[in-house]
């Protein structure tokens, strides 16, 4: 379960129709490895926004130091150095914190 200091990270891509296969396969990569080598990624989620060529990464970390370890990961230089010719833009990345004070109330 994730923490209720959590680092949540959201990145938005718009896709060149023809290279949503490729994109895709990139980003599970990088989703799948960052989930399963990385200690401080709780989850990864890739998400292809319905009736859009636009890709969303939800990110969990357990806080900005997992993520900026993330940054320097093998697999996400793959997917940095791959992208860019697969996409129309990158929309900017978001930031937040995991807010998760209300689990727990009852109506």
């Amino acid at each position: 379960m994730a923490n209720a200091d959590a680092f949540a990270v959201i990145a938005e891509f718009e896709v060149k129709p023809a290279c949503m296969a490729a994109f895709l396969a990139l980003a599970h990569d990088d989703a799948h490895h960052s989930v399963n080598s990385e200690p401080g990624c709780q989850r990864f989620d890739v998400v292809r926004l319905d009736g859009t060529n636009h890709v969303l990464f939800y990110e969990l970390y357990d806080d900005r130091r997992a993520f900026d370890r993330h940054l320097e990961t093998p697999h996400l230089k793959r997917f940095q150095a791959g992208f860019p010719a697969l996409v129309v833009r990158e929309l900017p990345v978001r930031f937040g914190r995991m807010h998760r004070h209300w689990e727990g109330v009852t109506a």
